[in-house]
């Protein structure tokens, strides 16, 4: 009966950190599955277009999950699990990256980076808009080549 209690209160407390994670200074808007707009985005060419990104909680965590498609037309799907406190996390399943970090410079506005070997490959800012149904990722990425482009995606909540 006692180990039943502590399960349940443990339960509890786990569900609760989830809830105020999502909850947390406007995080509830980044949840839920985001679909990539094309005819808005400005995606640079040469550049993997990720048609859907989810944004989840995993424990205390935010988990943001892309599938993606490269510019060769091979998938892609990379999870970066973390905390939006600008340190790095790993990310698995990213060609151009193994970690990446997120912290909030707003409200509604996202600043990442991605590193891979230690070296900066991509940095940019994930926007949602007042009514938290578009966001708008702006990137500026270095490919292993040192060629610099810039895109801007945009997204509807689904």
């Amino acid at each position: 009966m006692k180990a039943h209690k502590i399960l349940a209160s443990l339960a509890v407390f786990f569900a609760g950190v989830a809830v105020s994670l999502a909850a947390d200074s406007n995080m509830g808007a980044w949840m839920g599955t985001w679909k990539l707009n094309e005819a808005k985005s400005k995606i640079a060419a040469g550049a993997t277009k990720n048609p859907t990104v989810a944004y989840t909680t995993e424990g205390d965590n935010l988990q943001v999950t892309v599938d993606g498609i490269t510019s060769e037309g091979k998938p892609v799907h990379h999870v970066w699990t973390g905390k939006i406190d600008g340190k790095d996390y790993p990310v698995t399943g990213d060609p151009s990256g193994d970690t990446r970090s997120y912290r909030k410079i707003g409200d509604s506005t996202l600043e990442f980076v991605g590193k891979k070997g230690g070296k900066v490959t991509v940095v940019g800012r994930v926007s949602h808009s007042a009514d938290g149904m578009t966001r708008t990722v702006t990137s500026r990425v270095t490919d292993a080549k040192g060629k610099k482009t810039k895109s801007t995606a945009i997204y509807d909540k689904q």
